[in-house]
């Protein structure tokens, strides 16, 4: 059996500015979609993918993800200063342990497979130090830009406007430990991994809808009813 992780990081620290109204009282992944948060929908996927360990990181409100996720005893990690995606694993790798871990936006729902599992499935620590969960252009809904990666033949994959980045990952912690900067995008260390032919991406059997931003909410929720969206 491969390396397979443990642990999954819940990104929750964001502002959710795009959101307008809808956050000046919450924070974004408390927003719900189909009756229930944001971050609920992440959750379900790491239960059904049976994650045994959840990290959360927060900034903005963090009084009210705490008290929402207390009953569950989830660890955060809180960020007094806003470090970004890969400043925030990083600084929350002590509560994450060793080995390969999951990484979660909790600002997207998704149907079809459970995208955890099909990255654990597509997982090849001999080959890979990160394989991001891509989904192609037609399949992403709510989603405002180009393309974010290219996939050659095996899977390694390139800056480029192909299939947009879905927000969950597997990565080898150890190479965002070695980014010696506190605040940092996720994106330097993908940079890295990709000039060395190491860093893939799988590309998810279902649909994404991106929620950073109001309209995204009925579009999801049509998505995950299945309706024409």
């Amino acid at each position: 059996m491969p390396d397979l992780p443990h642990a999954l990081m819940l990104f929750a620290a964001g502002l959710g500015t795009r959101m307008g109204a809808l956050t000046a009282d919450r924070p974004k992944p408390l927003v719900e979609v189909a009756g229930r948060p944001l971050i609920d929908h992440a959750l379900a996927l790491a239960d059904a993918a049976g994650v045994t360990r959840i990290v959360a990181n927060t900034h903005y409100l963090p009084g009210q993800i705490a008290a929402h996720l207390a009953p569950r005893g989830i660890p955060l990690s809180h960020e007094s200063e806003r470090l970004e995606t890969g400043g925030g694993l990083k600084a929350a790798l002590p509560l994450l342990g060793p080995g390969p871990v999951f990484t979660l936006n909790t600002d997207a729902v998704w149907t079809g497979a459970n995208p955890l599992l099909e990255l654990a499935a597509a997982w090849d620590p001999a080959r890979m130090d990160a394989l991001a969960l891509v989904v192609p252009q037609e399949n992403a809904l709510g989603h405002p830009g180009l393309g974010d990666f290219l996939l050659d033949a095996e899977g390694r994959i390139t800056r480029g406007r192909g299939p947009i980045y879905a927000g969950v990952q597997i990565i080898k912690p150890e190479f965002v430990a070695a980014v010696p900067d506190t605040v940092f995008s996720m994106n330097r260390v993908w940079d890295s991994l990709i000039a060395n032919g190491r860093c893939f991406g799988a590309v998810h059997d279902g649909l994404w809808c991106d929620v950073g931003r109001p309209e995204g909410i009925a579009l999801a929720e049509a998505m995950l009813a299945g309706a024409d969206v």
